[in-house]
Protein backbone atom coordinates (compact mmCIF):
# COMPACT_ATOMS: atom_id res chain seq x y z
CA UNK A 1 0.00 0.00 0.00
CA UNK A 2 2.63 1.90 0.61
CA UNK A 3 4.69 2.12 -2.76
CA UNK A 4 1.62 2.65 -4.83
CA UNK A 5 0.65 5.90 -2.90
CA UNK A 6 4.44 7.33 -3.55
CA UNK A 7 3.77 6.56 -7.02
CA UNK A 8 0.55 8.15 -6.98
CA UNK A 9 2.01 11.00 -5.44
CA UNK A 10 4.92 11.02 -7.85
CA UNK A 11 2.76 11.05 -10.51
CA UNK A 12 0.45 13.79 -9.30
CA UNK A 13 3.41 16.15 -8.36
CA UNK A 14 4.86 15.85 -12.13
CA UNK A 15 1.31 16.34 -13.84
CA UNK A 16 0.72 19.47 -11.57
CA UNK A 17 3.71 21.25 -12.01
CA UNK A 18 3.63 20.11 -15.92
CA UNK A 19 0.36 21.50 -15.97
CA UNK A 20 1.55 24.64 -14.28
CA UNK A 21 4.41 24.94 -16.21
CA UNK A 22 2.29 24.53 -19.65
CA UNK A 23 -0.18 27.06 -18.49
CA UNK A 24 2.57 29.89 -18.08
CA UNK A 25 3.86 29.03 -21.43
CA UNK A 26 0.98 29.56 -23.30
CA UNK A 27 -0.46 32.39 -21.12
CA UNK A 28 2.32 34.64 -20.92
CA UNK A 29 3.77 36.32 -23.95
CA UNK A 30 7.50 36.28 -25.18
CA UNK A 31 9.00 39.73 -25.25
CA UNK A 32 12.89 40.36 -26.51
CA UNK A 33 13.21 43.30 -24.44
CA UNK A 34 17.16 44.24 -23.79
CA UNK A 35 16.49 46.01 -20.79
CA UNK A 36 15.42 42.44 -18.93
CA UNK A 37 19.13 41.43 -19.16
CA UNK A 38 20.33 44.16 -17.58
CA UNK A 39 20.81 43.77 -13.28
CA UNK A 40 18.01 45.46 -11.64
CA UNK A 41 19.47 47.92 -9.03
CA UNK A 42 16.36 49.85 -6.88
CA UNK A 43 15.32 51.10 -9.89
CA UNK A 44 18.72 52.97 -10.24
CA UNK A 45 19.93 52.66 -13.98
CA UNK A 46 23.36 50.92 -13.50
CA UNK A 47 27.11 52.55 -14.81
CA UNK A 48 30.37 51.18 -15.56
CA UNK A 49 31.09 47.55 -14.84
CA UNK A 50 27.93 46.06 -13.35
CA UNK A 51 29.43 42.35 -13.32
CA UNK A 52 31.40 42.29 -9.55
CA UNK A 53 32.28 38.97 -8.52
CA UNK A 54 32.18 38.44 -4.54
CA UNK A 55 34.83 36.65 -2.36
CA UNK A 56 33.60 33.00 -2.47
CA UNK A 57 34.22 32.51 1.13
CA UNK A 58 30.69 34.57 1.61
CA UNK A 59 28.86 31.64 0.45
CA UNK A 60 30.82 29.39 1.68
CA UNK A 61 30.48 30.70 5.09
CA UNK A 62 26.57 30.92 4.44
CA UNK A 63 25.93 27.32 3.08
CA UNK A 64 27.91 26.01 6.55
CA UNK A 65 25.72 28.53 8.81
CA UNK A 66 22.65 26.64 6.96
CA UNK A 67 24.17 23.11 7.40
CA UNK A 68 24.62 23.47 10.82
CA UNK A 69 21.42 25.12 11.60
CA UNK A 70 19.29 22.67 9.59
CA UNK A 71 21.70 19.63 11.70
CA UNK A 72 20.47 21.17 15.19
CA UNK A 73 16.82 20.82 13.95
CA UNK A 74 17.00 16.87 14.41
CA UNK A 75 17.89 17.40 18.30
CA UNK A 76 14.31 18.27 18.99
CA UNK A 77 12.99 14.79 18.11
CA UNK A 78 15.75 13.83 19.88
CA UNK A 79 14.78 15.46 23.07
CA UNK A 80 11.30 14.40 23.37
CA UNK A 81 11.85 10.33 23.13
CA UNK A 82 15.73 10.74 24.83
CA UNK A 83 14.26 9.87 27.94
CA UNK A 84 12.23 6.39 26.57
CA UNK A 85 15.18 5.39 24.67
CA UNK A 86 17.32 5.72 27.38
CA UNK A 87 21.57 5.30 27.03
CA UNK A 88 20.67 4.30 23.14
CA UNK A 89 19.71 7.52 22.25
CA UNK A 90 22.82 9.15 24.33
CA UNK A 91 25.05 7.38 22.50
CA UNK A 92 23.67 8.43 19.41
CA UNK A 93 23.36 12.31 20.03
CA UNK A 94 27.22 11.48 20.67
CA UNK A 95 27.67 10.05 17.56
CA UNK A 96 25.65 12.67 16.25
CA UNK A 97 28.09 16.29 17.60
CA UNK A 98 31.18 13.99 16.72
CA UNK A 99 30.07 13.86 13.50
CA UNK A 100 29.09 17.75 13.14
CA UNK A 101 32.46 18.57 15.29
CA UNK A 102 34.70 16.75 12.52
CA UNK A 103 32.77 18.70 9.74
CA UNK A 104 33.44 21.69 11.93
CA UNK A 105 36.92 21.10 11.93
CA UNK A 106 37.19 20.39 8.42
CA UNK A 107 35.47 23.68 7.37
CA UNK A 108 37.93 25.60 9.67
CA UNK A 109 40.81 23.81 8.55
CA UNK A 110 39.76 24.71 4.63
CA UNK A 111 39.54 28.06 5.90
CA UNK A 112 35.80 28.36 5.42
CA UNK A 113 35.22 29.86 8.05
CA UNK A 114 37.46 32.77 7.56
CA UNK A 115 35.49 35.79 7.18
CA UNK A 116 38.18 37.91 5.17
Amino acid sequence: MGASSMIILILAALAFSGFAILVAKLVTKATTNPQKGEPYECGIPTTGKTWVQLNVGYYLFALIFLIFDVELVFLYPWAVVAKKVGWMALIEIIIFFFILFMGFLYAHKKGALKWI
